[in-house]
């Protein structure tokens, strides 16, 4: 019974508490306080959530290491850079040198200007191909709104194009009136469309409906 009902009470108070101080207001503002502390505990069990994480990477890409799985020496790289991103942001963090050569704070901004911008970079400059192949399939006039989508493609790309603005002036205001008006109307809908969804699940697990985080076996 505890294993199953202690979780779902716990899960209802730490939903509930925090809605119920932003909309009623207690003498001492003990709810506030509550809230808070509420908060602060997440953030405790974000962090040993996170170092569980990096236990369990570590022991699924040492057994794939030990084994010589397929994939093996990026599992290898994967830990190192890991490891020693992790040595100097903590030296970073503390104010302290690794080696007594390089403080934190310089070997950890260069591992960043070095190493992760450039592979950021690279990841983002192969999702450019990715991104054009998929519009080229997605802007093929098939329908109406195909047409209208091509239409207001082109009206957007060519309002950032210094050149096209020059022979037709024109196009800034249009490509403004797209992004501010049609384009804003879809994405609130959107929005409001992802916050409602958002709102049911959450009422799922404060009533106890959704307990799959539980991970119970089917008929417990």
């Amino acid at each position: 019974m505890y294993k199953k009902q202690f979780p779902l009470l716990l899960a209802f108070l730490g939903g509930a508490i925090p809605i119920i101080s932003f909309f009623i207001t207690t003498p001492g503002d003990r709810l506030k306080v509550t809230t808070d502390t509420l908060q602060d505990w997440m953030l405790i069990i974000a962090g040993a959530a996170l170092l569980l994480g990096v236990v369990n990477l570590f022991q699924i890409n040492l057994r794939k290491i030990s084994t010589r799985a397929k994939g093996w020496p990026n599992a290898l790289w994967l830990l190192l850079s890991l490891v020693i991103a992790a040595t100097f942001g903590l030296a970073d963090a503390f104010g302290t040198s690794v080696f007594g050569i390089w403080g934190g704070d310089v070997a950890f901004q260069w591992i960043q200007d070095a190493a992760f911008k450039p592979l950021q970079a690279t990841m983002f400059s192969l999702l450019a191909f990715y991104v054009a192949s998929a519009a080229f399939r997605a802007f093929r006039v098939r329908n109406v709104e195909a047409g209208i989508l091509l239409a207001a493609a082109l009206i957007i790309m060519l309002g950032v194009n210094p050149y096209a603005v020059k022979v037709l002036p024109f196009l800034p205001d249009a490509t403004n009136w797209i992004m501010n008006i049609p384009n804003a109307a879809a994405q609130r809908g959107i929005i409001i469309g992802a916050a409602l969804g958002a709102a049911s699940f959450s009422l799922r697990i404060l009533l106890g409906i959704e307990r799959s985080y539980l991970g119970l076996q089917k008929g417990e």
